[in-house]
């Protein structure tokens, strides 16, 4: 109690990490940082040879029942519901039933189990397979190019029968087999749509900070850059300023593309390190500048705006804000 005692506190919203705490959270983010090579190499690791075989071998079969259709459908808002998913099992059952019997013996060709159709819904493409299956092509974009194409494979034993997921190509990080058990079985619609939309916000997310913060625009400017493989969990530091300014970012869940908990915190990184060599007991406003401070207006933007817009909006104001908040760091 009596250390509880003595411990200094901060006043307002500003944040107080001792430097036995600045300890600690190195440490954690060394550890982090080890953790985070593991997971990248795992990531390698899982997705070489028999992953790529596998893509390449669904992505010719979906190129080769895209070729033999005889016609594409686009289905948009109440046209896409579970009264087709509903027809499109029946199809490929009565086809591979039709298939088996004709093996049998001679029958006349029916040019209804001829027609070979296909179906888009927005950047999703069904087809029927052979073998009674029915794949999902996923399409994935980013500003309006093309991204990462994705695979599902669905089938059931019988048309009675419940659905499984027998092939995919989806990355191992998200939770497709918890998808495949939530839903697949009650809702083959609603699971097919939100595997859709967690691979979109995926490709969304990663390509916001690699693609548009880090190659194309303040690369520069960003150091220590960390990330969950999903990319719901970002932390970096903006390095080319007096000041020491760390953003932290956590998704709401793997469909949002807009960060739910979000920290930006500030502090001057020389003056820190001056007011560590002097006695600061009595000084109030003198520990109050060398402890972070959060940046709300930073905050605010990344809340609504996609990440690299709001980037813009932080490193234009950033100057002038931090000036204000720590007048003495021009003189140190």
């Amino acid at each position: 109690m009596e250390h509880l005692k003595k411990r200094p506190y901060p006043h307002g919203g500003e944040v107080n990490f001792e430097q036995e705490d600045d300890t600690r959270l190195e440490t954690t983010r060394t550890r982090l940082s080890n953790v985070l090579k593991r997971h990248g190499v795992l990531k390698e690791r899982l997705s070489r040879d028999s992953d790529k075989l596998i893509f390449l071998r669904l992505q010719k079969e979906f190129e080769a029942a895209r070729v033999t259709q005889t016609e594409e459908i686009s289905l948009e808002g109440e046209q896409w519901n579970d009264g087709l998913v509903a027809t499109i099992r029946e199809k490929v059952h009565m086809e591979a039933d039709r298939k088996a019997m004709s093996n049998q013996a001679d029958m006349p060709v029916d040019p209804h189990f001829q027609a070979n159709v296909t179906y888009r819904i927005g950047n999703k493409v069904i087809c029927c397979l052979e073998g009674a299956r029915i794949g999902i092509q996923y399409e994935t974009y980013f500003a309006g190019e093309p991204c990462d194409t994705f695979h599902c494979i669905i089938e059931s034993k019988s048309f009675l029968d419940k659905m499984t997921v027998i092939e995919h190509t989806i990355p191992f990080f998200l939770p497709i087999r918890e998808a495949e058990t939530d839903l697949l079985s009650s809702n083959a619609k609603k699971f097919i749509d939100y595997v859709g939309e967690i691979l979109q916000s995926y490709v969304d997310r990663r390509e916001q900070v690699h693609v548009r913060l880090i190659k194309e625009l303040y690369g520069d400017q960003i150091g220590d850059l960390y990330h969950s493989l999903a990319y719901n969990l970002v932390e970096f530091v903006m390095d080319d300023y007096e000041c020491k300014v760390t953003v932290s970012l956590r998704y709401a869940d793997l469909i949002s593309t807009l960060p739910s908990r979000i920290r930006v915190l500030a502090w001057p990184v020389h003056l820190s390190k001056k007011m560590s060599t002097i006695d600061i007991t009595g000084s109030g406003a003198a520990l109050a500048q060398s402890v972070p401070s959060r940046l709300s207006y930073a905050e605010d933007a990344l809340r609504t705006m996609s990440l690299p817009e709001a980037f813009a909006e932080i490193v234009l104001n950033l100057p002038r804000v931090l000036e204000q908040m720590f007048p003495q760091v021009g003189g140190l």
